[in-house]
């Protein structure tokens, strides 16, 4: 796992992408920084900002950042902090985020909707998926993903859905008007790249969702971009969908990182928009899996999706970090056939794309990963000890 995290934890661009994050430093007390990349070295841009969400929030984040960093002191190499990383041995990689919302938008892709349709009808019932998804698939795959949501084409499919008894709460949030946001997590519960990933215990069926992560400033504007997992367990949500909370908000479920790479003359929202991202799960039972789809095939634009979670009846001052959707879902069979994929402990996850770098993570159970202590009062307590509140 650690050469793979060397080796594709930054951009294929790296030498010229604006890249911040968060580490987990030694000191008295020991404490979290914003961080940047320098070259091979990570650097302190405590001058800068004492937390992630007030560096986005300024309007010349990137430009500031590339000032900072030629007086910024270096941490130690990123093989360094990445290598104590598995370790949690300071100085570590953390996610990049700290006070912004942790939100995540749904069925925002046509085969993400389809799995949704599926776990639905089976009651998250493996043994019964392939069937339903072949159904399924042939129903709705390909006029599903041609249609635009909200449209006026989508609210006639919608009614003609509805009038045969074939509609369903997926294909309101994946066609129609409004988008499924929800809360992924509390701020500051994800966990990093090198970090453990959570499945909960008595899940049967789970997957991981790769997925682009939005970092969005208090204005409700795009100011960069990073990786997400969007950790699932398809039995509960299947059962209800109003198990959503239990499916998703568990201990270690969240992962985002590994840095956020901010916009700037090389990096644009339209790059973001021809993002290209890869999945790979190694087993210790030798299963392996690899995937890959495209940005652009997403339903929503993150402009929208933005704006759907932004807005005058709903404000976060200090901004947000926004899923934009599982690309996927891994459905090759692992165990039984027909019984589709499901996680087990020591899986190795690999979220990657050119532009944003790798998100690697291993797969364990979520009460036998550290428990989530540190929240937001820690926080604030933990920099006004430091000096770092201005």
């Amino acid at each position: 796992m650690l050469e793979n995290l060397i080796r594709q934890t930054l951009p294929e661009d790296h030498d010229r992408a604006t890249l911040v994050g968060r580490a987990w430093v030694a000191g008295n007390p020991a404490g979290p920084v914003v961080v940047a990349m320098r070259g091979e070295d990570l650097v302190d841009l405590s001058g800068l900002t004492a937390t992630m969400s007030e560096l986005l929030d300024r309007p010349d984040a990137a430009a500031a950042v590339q000032v900072a960093l030629g007086k910024a002191p270096v941490i130690g190499s990123l093989q360094h902090v990445l290598t104590n990383t598995l370790k949690l041995q300071a100085p570590y990689l953390l996610p990049p985020c700290d006070l912004q919302a942790v939100k995540a938008a749904g069925v925002t892709f046509a085969d993400s909707l389809i799995e949704r349709v599926i776990e639905e009808q089976i009651r998250g019932d493996a043994s019964r998926a392939e069937a339903v998804r072949a159904e399924i698939a042939t129903a709705l795959g390909g006029e599903i993903s041609r249609i635009k949501p909200g449209s006026p084409e989508a609210m006639r499919l919608r009614e003609t859905l509805m009038k045969r008894g074939a509609w369903s709460q997926y294909l309101e949030v994946g066609i129609g008007p409004d988008a499924e946001v929800f809360t992924k997590c509390q701020p500051m519960a994800s966990v990093g790249t090198g970090m453990g990933v959570g499945i909960h215990p008595d899940s049967t069926w789970n997957n991981p969702e790769p997925e682009v992560v939005l970092a969005i400033d208090s204005r409700g504007q795009i100011v960069g971009a990073t990786l997400g997992n969007d950790v699932n367990l398809r039995d509960v949500e299947g059962r209800s969908a109003l198990l959503l909370g239990r499916a998703k908000d568990n201990n270690a479920s969240s992962a985002i990182g590994p840095f956020i790479r901010l916009f700037d003359a090389h990096f644009s929202l339209d790059d973001l928009r021809k993002t290209e991202v890869s999945l790979t799960i190694a087993g210790t039972d030798n299963f392996r899996l690899e995937a890959a789809s495209h940005l652009s095939k997403i339903s929503r634009d993150p402009v929208e999706l933005a704006a759907q979670t932004f807005g005058h009846s709903h404000q976060y001052p200090d901004g947000a970090m926004l899923y934009t959707g599982t690309m996927f879902a891994p459905i090759q069979d692992r165990d039984a056939p027909g019984m589709g994929f499901t996680h087990k402990p020591g899986d190795v996850v690999t979220i990657r794309s050119p532009k944003l770098g790798a998100l690697i993570n291993r797969v364990d159970f979520c009460d036998k990963l550290p428990p989530w202590q540190f929240g937001t009062a820690a926080l604030m307590r933990n920099l006004a000890q430091r000096g770092l509140l201005r």
